[in-house]
């Protein structure tokens, strides 16, 4: 598994410093541990934190009459994003090429949906291809960011985690049915019911602190994709894209794109599992930015750094 990047080890120590001093139980041992649960969680969203707020900002400010297009000036926002991502060693090399791949994965589905009505962008700007700006396939590559910087922050581990060969089957058989259910039966009810089997017994390992959590993986999943369902609420009402109800006044997605975007997390995973093979728990542990502690004694008491 890949080692954190150099500004996460620098961002890794500074923390260790910080918190030498914690406690070890009790509630400000707790306080702690969700603290640093939720700024990993934080940093893993950067890429896509920052281009909804460009996505916000456009919306609130951007005026009407400006020379350069709206969705021109999103596209170009968001490959300075993907720039600095690399300058300042927050994404490796070898996790672009899979945002990369979410990239053009996801520019496809847009062309196609975009054909067939699914949903649709404002005509504006050179910055496209067809119907759809540029800007929409770094939205795909802001969740394979995510993906692929929360594995290496929370160390995950996985325990039954499936054979590898068959979710690939399984996510390549979920990204078919996003076009197919157009013209033929929609399975996707089928393909929910074979995650579901499939995943069912796996669980999550996360390194926090001091501590790792375990959690049922189909209970993660939906929880990603309901945070990607209210981004995309924010992002519509921004005028990002629209649906065909919301082009009279905007209100919220349908709660059934929850199911959608379950599903698209299925392919997201299996995308990273490329760049991340999951792993067994104790197998090759690394140092995820904001580690267990290095110092002997410090937090290693009631059952050590890997206690629940």
């Amino acid at each position: 598994m890949q080692q954190p990047t150099r500004l996460e080890r620098r961002i890794d120590d500074v923390a260790h410093r910080l918190l030498r001093g914690a406690p070890v139980r009790g509630a400000r041992a707790s306080a702690v541990e969700v603290g640093v649960f939720l700024l990993k969680q934080a940093w893993a969203c950067v890429f896509g934190a920052a281009l909804l707020l460009v996505i916000v900002a456009a919306r609130l400010w951007w005026p009407d009459d400006a020379p350069l297009a709206r969705n021109d000036a999103l596209t170009i926002s968001a490959v300075l994003i993907q720039a600095a991502m690399l300058a300042f060693r927050l994404e490796t090399g070898r996790e672009l090429w899979v945002i990369v791949l979410f990239h053009l994965t996801g520019t496809a589905m847009e062309l196609f949906k975009t054909d067939v009505g699914s949903w649709s962008y404002a005509a504006e700007g050179v910055l496209r291809i067809g119907g759809v700006p540029l800007f929409s396939g770094f939205m795909y590559a802001a969740v394979g960011s995510y993906m692929v910087r929360v594995y290496r922050l929370f160390d995950l581990t996985f325990a039954r985690y499936p054979r590898r060969w068959i979710t690939a089957a399984v996510a390549a058989a979920i990204y078919a049915n996003f076009f197919t259910h157009h013209v033929l039966w929609d399975a996707r009810w089928v393909l929910l019911a074979l995650v579901i089997v499939l995943w069912l017994p796996t669980v999550m390992h996360a390194r926090v602190w001091r501590r790792t959590i375990r959690l049922p993986l189909l209970l993660v999943y939906a929880g990603v994709a309901t945070f990607i369902y209210l981004a995309e609420n924010i992002a519509t009402w921004a005028g990002a894209w629209l649906y065909p109800d919301q082009l009279d006044g905007w209100h919220p997605v349908s709660a059934t794109k929850l199911v959608s975007w379950f599903l698209l997390m299925i392919v997201s995973v299996v995308l990273v599992t490329f760049v991340y093979p999951p792993r067994a728990p104790g197998l090759s542990p690394t140092r995820p930015a904001v580690s267990p502690s290095r110092h002997p004694g410090d937090g290693l008491r009631e059952g050590g750094p890997d206690a629940a």
